[in-house]
């Protein structure tokens, strides 16, 4: 595959945003609330993370088609006219138009292809293979890929009263505002963007050749299990917010909010997107853990670490563990900009050298998906 990344770039709003001073931008939690985010905190290992809110205002700094546009303006400095624009997300600000459309918008330049990718953190790098497929095959000249995430705006306590009180069930019975399946993500998720540049040929420096990207769906026997603009049923199927609009149980569902299934993400994201979704992959490229010098692993929290680790040995690939890299604890859980921000990082760490590979892992909990990104260092 004729395509190289050239350039990295990445993007988080604000200032590094501890622990302690969450509540600034999110707001300060309920009862409920609370107690699930000292358990989260106390696992999930994110020391600090940015959010686009000013804090004493309370207002967003940023749209998420802004946040993308900064991230993407880092690359495109002297470069020639982009041909192709690839933007994924699973924050919009719309529903309609399309998120790389909006981002277009906001960078004001030339005419381009513009592809939006929809879905949960894989969107990043759905996004990334449409511009390396289009590069590669001769149907645009360059291309930008990005990933951007705007949680802030669905994580705040403002929006869970509005969008989350007095929620109800399909036969109408009450339930708590601030579920646990809602509360979960508000400690998890924070905003940032990340972008690369995608040429047929290497840069003058440093530059990734793209030698795959695998992309693995396990919906065909896993449901949802993180959603939003919907409710759940209680056989597993999901009511689109259409249905509920029409129904008049949006108001009081929570069907804008966005959910996570904890106990089912626990019980399958490794056995399913590892342990089903790697071996393939290693057979493809006749992989080795000794082949991987870098091991790019996007996990939603530190407490799947060392499972994940397990996992690998389980289906003999073990990569030791000082050939990993993740920036989780200093940048955050940024969905679908996470590889992007990891891979920036490190690019322009020093640390690569010619000839090395890099593995990228990035699994998606909506309804269980994973890819795999295979770069090699030239």
């Amino acid at each position: 595959m004729d395509a190289y990344i050239t350039a990295v770039s990445a993007f988080l709003p604000g200032k590094a945003v501890d622990n302690e001073a969450i509540d600034l931008y999110l707001g300060r939690p309920d009862r409920i609330s609370a107690r699930t985010r000292k358990m989260i905190l106390a696992s999930n290992g994110i020391k600090a993370r940015y959010y686009a809110v000013d804090p004493r205002s309370g207002l967003a700094t940023h749209t998420n088609a802004q946040l993308a546009a900064r991230a993407i303006q880092g690359l495109l400095k002297g470069a020639s006219p982009l041909h192709c624009l690839c933007c994924g997300t699973s924050s919009p600000d719309q529903m309609m138009p399309g998120h790389a459309s909006m981002v277009h918008g906001e960078l004001g330049i030339g005419p381009c292809e513009v592809v939006s990718t929809s879905g949960v953190c894989l969107t990043g790098i759905t996004a990334l293979k449409y511009g390396a497929m289009a590069v590669a095959l001769g149907l645009a000249e360059n291309a930008v890929a990005a990933g951007s995430e705007l949680a802030s705006s669905f994580m705040r306590a403002d929006f869970f009263a509005q969008a989350g009180a007095g929620r109800v069930d399909e036969q109408g019975a009450a339930h708590p505002a601030f579920s646990f399946e809602e509360n979960f993500l508000r400690w998890m998720l924070s905003d940032g963007a990340g972008a690369v540049l995608i040429e047929n040929r290497p840069g003058d420096g440093l530059s990734l050749h793209v030698e795959g990207i695998e992309i693995v769906s396990m919906a065909h026997r896993l449901p949802a299990c993180m959603f939003a603009g919907c409710i759940r049923r209680e056989d597993g199927s999901l009511q689109g917010w259409r249905d509920a609009v029409r129904q008049g149980l949006a108001a009081a569902g929570g069907v804008f909010t966005v959910k996570q299934d904890a106990k089912l993400l626990n019980r399958e994201v490794l056995p399913a997107l590892i342990g089903g979704g790697l071996p393939p992959v290693i057979e493809k490229y006749a992989l080795a853990p000794d082949d991987i010098d870098w091991f790019l692993p996007h996990y939603s929290s530190g407490y799947f670490r060392e499972p994940l680790f397990r996992q690998l040995c389980d289906i003999g690939f073990a990569i030791p563990r000082e050939r990993w890299f993740t920036n989780l604890a200093s940048k955050g859980n940024t969905g679908s900009a996470s590889f992007y921000i990891m891979l920036e990082e490190l690019f322009g760490s020093g640390r690569l050298q010619s000839g090395q590979r890099i593995l990228g892992m990035i699994p998606e909990s909506g309804r269980f998906s994973v890819g795999y990104v295979l770069l090699r260092v030239v």
